[in-house]
C-alpha cells in the first residue's frame, strides 16, 4: 500500500458516543504509526501534552463523529487551542470524520443493500442514548433515508438497554414487519444485542456501516488536508469552535418587546452559518469542502 499523504503527522482520533467513548474504533490504532485513539476531556489534553512534548513534527486531531455529535468538534477545537499557543504551526484541527450529508448517504446505500436482499425488511437505524440534540439530529438523519431511500420501513432505536431495542421490534411486528435489519448510526462494528435471544427473533445485524479500509481512507484524507492547510497557517480551530452553533435550544427574541423583560436591546448576536457540498451515495466522503462564513453581529 503506498504511503499516505501527511504519514509523518501524529494523529490523534477523538472519540465520543458514536464510538463508545473509543472502542469501536481503537482497531484504527494499528492502521498506521502514531495514531492514537482517546475520548475528550483530560485523556486528549493529556495524550496532546505528551506528544508536543517528546517530538517536533505536525499533529492532526481528527473528531471521530459521523456528523450527529457537533458538540465533540467544538471541545476538541477549545482544547486544541489552548494547547496551540505552545505549539505554533504543529497542532491542526481536521474536519470531522463525516458530516450528516455523509451519515444519510452511508445510511441510504445500507437500505438499498437491505431493499435488494430482503424487500419486506424493515431497517432499524440503531445508535446508543445520548443527548437530546443528538438524538434528535438521528431522528432527522431517518427521515430523509425514509424520504429518499429504497422504499424500506426505516425506524429509530436510541438504546439504554436491550429493552429499548425489543420496543422497537414489537412495534414493527404489530405492524406487520415481523422482518427487521438493525444498522448501526455509529463506528459500531457488531450487534448492539444478542440475536440469539429470542426476543430478537426475525432480527438481524447489518454489520459495520462502512469497512476498515474505507473509514481508514477517509481519515487519511482529512490527515492530507488538515496538514496541507497547516503549511498555509491554518490550524482548522476557528471553523471547529463554531461546530456546535445552533445545536441545541434556539435562543428567542420573543419577548424582548416586553416592558417587563429583563432581556435588553442594543446587543449583538453572532449569527454564523454553514453549508456543505451534499454528497451522493457512493461519493469519497474525503472529497467534502465545508464552507463557513464569519458570524455577522445583528442589532436589535
Amino acid at each position: 500500500m503506498a504511503e499516505p499523504a501527511g504519514k509523518d503527522a501524529t494523529t490523534i482520533l477523538v472519540a465520543g458516543h458514536e464510538s463508545a467513548e473509543g472502542a469501536d474504533v481503537r482497531y484504527l490504532e494499528q492502521a498506521r504509526n502514531r495514531w492514537f485513539v482517546t475520548p475528550i476531556g483530560r485523556p486528549l489534553h493529556n495524550l496532546l501534552t505528551r506528544h508536543l512534548a517528546s517530538g517536533d513534527g505536525p499533529i492532526v486531531v481528527v473528531p471521530m463523529t459521523m456528523g450527529r455529535n457537533p458538540t465533540l468538534v467544538a471541545d476538541t477545537a477549545k482544547t486544541v487551542r489552548w494547547l496551540a499557543a505552545s505549539a505554533p504551526e504543529r497542532l491542526a484541527l481536521a474536519a470531522p470524520f463525516g458530516s450528516p450529508d455523509h451519515l444519510i448517504s452511508w445510511l441510504r446505500l445500507a437500505a438499498t443493500g437491505i431493499r435488494s436482499r430482503s424487500s419486506d425488511a424493515a431497517m432499524v437505524i440503531q445508535a446508543p442514548s445520548s443527548d437530546p440534540f443528538d438524538e434528535a439530529e438521528l431522528h432527522r438523519v431517518a427521515h430523509l433515508v425514509r424520504t429518499h431511500g429504497a422504499g424500506n420501513v426505516v425506524e429509530v432505536a436510541t438504546t439504554h438497554t436491550d429493552d429499548d431495542l425489543v420496543d422497537v421490534l414489537q412495534r414493527l411486528r404489530r405492524l406487520g414487519n415481523p422482518h427487521a435489519v438493525v444498522v448501526p448510526a455509529g463506528f459500531r462494528r457488531e450487534s448492539p444485542v444478542p440475536l440469539d435471544d429470542s426476543r430478537f427473533t426475525g432480527c438481524e445485524f447489518y454489520g459495520p456501516l462502512m469497512s476498515e479500509q474505507a473509514a481508514i481512507r477517509i481519515i487519511d484524507a482529512r490527515i492530507r488536508d488538515a496538514v496541507h492547510e497547516l503549511a498555509h497557517g491554518r490550524t482548522g480551530v476557528e471553523s471547529g469552535l463554531m461546530a456546535d452553533h445552533g445545536h441545541g435550544y434556539a435562543h428567542s427574541h420573543a419577548f424582548d418587546d416586553s416592558p417587563d423583560s429583563a432581556h435588553g436591546h442594543g446587543h449583538g448576536h453572532g449569527h454564523g452559518h454553514e453549508h456543505a457540498d451534499r454528497s451522493r451515495p457512493g461519493d469519497d466522503p474525503g472529497t467534502e469542502h465545508s464552507h463557513r462564513h464569519p458570524a455577522t453581529a445583528s442589532s436589535h
